[in-house]
């Protein structure tokens, strides 16, 4: 009977040995909140210290059309919206669902800007990964409401 409930055990203690754990949740959260709060803050370098150097970002227009850059276009232009502006803008994210293993993520964060009187709210949709210097922003493809 012994060998019979091992012979039995066995497929499921090989799936479960050999499946990734899910990423700390926790940890993830983090990550993001130090992608907003740097923004927020005109941290610039802060901000992008979030990506990969080879991250490619897209912006999706209510048409459907969407803009895709690389990373160092994409930090001037963030460093250009924040010189240009008279109000100051933080962005905070209002919710986080998350998905993946303990090498890639993908996070789907609502967020909301605040500029003086103004508020834009959207979403963003993330690729994650873990290298040797922590979580990094492979791809974001975000949009406004």
């Amino acid at each position: 009977m012994t060998l019979l409930r091992c012979l039995l055990l066995l497929p499921f203690w090989i799936i479960s040995c050999t499946q990734a754990g899910p990423p700390d949740q926790a940890e993830i959260e983090r990550f993001l909140d130090r992608y907003f709060s740097t923004w927020s803050n005109k941290d610039m370098q802060g901000y992008q210290d979030c990506f990969a150097p080879t991250a490619r970002i897209a912006f999706v227009e209510t048409s459907g059309q969407s803009a895709s850059q690389g990373l160092t276009d994409f930090i001037h232009g963030q460093k250009v919206s924040h010189e240009r502006t008279s109000e100051p803008m933080t962005e905070v994210p209002t919710s986080i669902k998350l998905q993946g293993d303990a090498r890639v993520v993908q996070a789907e964060v609502r967020w909301k800007l605040t500029k003086g009187r103004e508020t834009v709210t959207g979403t963003d949709f993330f690729t994650i990964v873990r290298t040797p210097q922590g979580w990094k922003i492979a791809a974001l493809v975000f949009y406004n409401d």
